[in-house]
């Protein structure tokens, strides 16, 4: 199946900016304003092999209308009973935006860089690190909260940094209104720094056990990341599926922010059966902090499994 993407498909997608831009940076005003909801911590690291994996809090929020964005094609009924079944609303979700930062030893790897308010170099510091600690950028895919953080009140946030994304990708956005939307956005947050920008294919190498797999839909270029150390993996699954409990339970169900919907389904199916049949651990994007877990397979769906103490040794 090839996916279709268009100019149409391109401004929906745009739709999540203002999304994505009224996001809570993960702060201290955020904790004090709300004590004892904000977690402790806004980092969560585990060993996998030789690496250091660590997951970055830059920012959660509420949003309502929950089955709008995460129950296409399901009927009221049926939203309604998944979401009592897992002891969550079925009138909003809590979203969560978590890059991770994947230390090989050699270099320092960030997967996405936030919403840019903030909250990233918070939890970089909570590690011992700034934004010039970093060697190296990947941008899974082109949407707001994932290159917000690019820059920092017009400034290079990440200045000592190499980039990497995928060619399909950034030519698709590249080609789009470099005035507004998410082709304006890349233009100011991206095309400045294209000298130190690189591209990959699906199977593309970012770094040693650091391998890039396609999983278009949910953009035209989206790519997920296998991490393979000592022997042990985790994949890196970005935007496949954005909530643990809808998406997973009830992959078929069309995501609102997802470009082209039936692609997208087909990769989640593909990649979260892969991962469940496996026993491969995961961490998601937009999965509930610390955002690792484990897939299960769970009648016609699949289940999310929060990592509790497993990597930590």
């Amino acid at each position: 199946m090839t996916a279709k993407f268009s100019r149409r498909s391109a401004l929906a997608a745009a739709a999540a900016i203002p999304l994505a831009a009224t996001a809570r940076k993960a702060s201290a005003t955020t904790a004090s304003a709300k004590p004892g909801i904000a977690p402790a911590s806004h980092t969560r690291s585990v060993k996998l092999g030789g690496f250091i994996v660590t997951t970055l809090l830059d920012g959660s929020r509420p949003v309502g209308d929950a089955k709008a964005i995460f129950g296409g094609g399901a009927t009221d009924a049926e939203f309604a009973a998944s979401s009592a079944q897992n002891f969550i609303p079925a009138d909003m979700a809590q979203f969560f935006f978590t890059p991770t930062l994947v230390d090989t030893g050699q270099e320092k790897i960030l997967f996405d860089t936030g919403l840019g308010r903030g909250g990233i170099q918070m939890a970089l510091a909570e590690v011992g690190l700034t934004p010039q600690d970093i060697d190296v950028v990947v941008l899974t895919h082109m949407h707001p909260d994932h290159i917000g953080g690019m820059t920092t009140d017009g400034a290079e946030t990440f200045s000592k940094a190499r980039y990497i994304t995928g060619r399909q990708e950034y030519d698709f956005w590249g080609g789009q209104d470099k005035t507004s939307g998410i082709g304006g956005l890349m233009a100011q947050k991206l095309t400045p720094f294209a000298e130190k920008l690189s591209f990959l294919e699906d199977g593309g190498s970012v770094a040693s056990g650091v391998s890039a797999v396609a999983s278009f839909g949910h953009t035209p270029g989206h790519m997920g990341y296998m991490l393979d150390s000592g022997g042990q993996q985790l994949m890196l699954t970005a935007d496949l599926a954005n909530h643990y409990v809808w998406s997973f339970a009830h992959p078929d169900w069309e995501v609102k922010f997802d470009m082209n919907k039936e692609a997208a389904t087909t990769s989640r199916r593909k990649i979260l059966d892969m991962l469940a049949s496996t026993r491969t651990p995961m961490i998601g994007y937009h999965m509930p902090f610390p955002a690792a877990g484990y897939v299960e397979t769970r009648g016609s769906g699949f289940r999310f499994v929060p990592v509790s103490y497993q990597m930590m040794g």
